[in-house]
Order: C-alpha cells, then structure tokens, then sequence
C-alpha cells in the first residue's frame, strides 16, 4: 500500500515587494477586509473574459506570464508579480536565502512586440508602482507599459522609433 500525498492545507503568495500573503485550501470565496468577510466571485465570459466579481463590480484578470510557481497577472490593470508557496518551500527560501543578498533589480520585459512610440521616463528618475514607463505600440494600438514597482530607473533598454520583440528588455528598475 502507497502512503498518502501529504495534503497541503495552506498556501503563501509572496509579493516582488515582499508582502506575504496566506490563504487555506479548499479556496473560498469570500474575501476578509479589515476584519469585515465580503463575498468575490472569479467568473469567465465571452462579452467580459476573466474577472473578479466584487460588490456588483467587475475587475478584469489576465495571467500574462507564468513561469513554475511564479506568476505575472494584470488585475483591474495594474501589473502584480508573485510566487505560490507552500510551507516547505517557505522554510526552503527562508533557509537559501540567509547569507545571500536579495536581488532588488526588477527587468521590464516587451510583452509583445511592436515599435516604442515614446519613452516617459529617464535614467536615474523615481517611478511609482502602475506609472508609465513606454508606450508600446502594437498592431495599430498603443499600450503604455507600466512599472509593477516603486524604485529608480537604472537603465532604459529602448529608444523612441525602435523596433522590440516580445520579452526584449525595456528597463530595469531597482526597488526602493
């Protein structure tokens, strides 16, 4: 006779940033806000795709990049990167990463390709988490790419009129 898997009862969502968050399987779906339980839905259909229903409002989603437990989504337009974790692998980070030094450089990627009508920001300048940093435009729309965090732009990749492919690097940026 096998033994069981383990079942994991609770998962960890790590910011960029470094917020944690915990959440407990099964998912629910109710939501807790300073104290207060209020009901979200996560719904799909063809006039709205992927969204999140909340209060009668509807917030789109879209998972634009996944890599292993690493996830890059757009929820109501603002970018947001994080990692799935589960209480060994925590342990696991905790562990690695002492002694190490945290890696606070984040890359600005292309997330199609098209040509760089405009570049907002400059080397050196402060950025806000969901400010513009370039607008990308692509079969005849113009998309602003914006920073998923606050920090210092430490180098501009592109050039107003230049041609990008998809992931080319379009900034980096050092988290404050």
């Amino acid at each position: 006779m096998k033994p069981d898997k383990p079942t994991i009862k609770k998962l960890y969502a790590l910011s960029n940033e470094g917020h944690k968050f915990s959440f407990t399987l099964p998912l629910k779906n109710i939501i807790k806000v300073n104290g207060r339980e209020y009901s979200v839905e996560l719904r799909e259909d063809e006039k709205y795709g992927v969204h999140v229903l909340w209060k009668n409002r509807r917030y789109p989603v879209e998972i634009v990049r996944t890599k292993q437990n690493r996830y890059e989504i757009l929820f109501n337009d603002i970018g947001h990167i994080f990692t799935v974790e589960t209480p060994v692998s925590m342990q696991r980070r905790k562990v690695l990463g002492t002694g190490k030094a945290k890696s606070t450089t984040l890359v600005v990627r292309a997330p199609m390709p098209g040509k760089i009508i405009d570049v907002l920001v400059r080397e050196n300048s402060e950025v806000m988490r969901g400010e513009a940093l370039v607008i990308l435009e692509a079969m005849k729309m113009q998309n602003e790419i914006q920073s998923v965090v606050s920090g210092t732009v430490t180098r501009i990749g592109v050039k107003t009129g230049q041609n990008v492919m998809k992931d080319d690097i379009l900034a980096e940026i050092t988290v404050k």
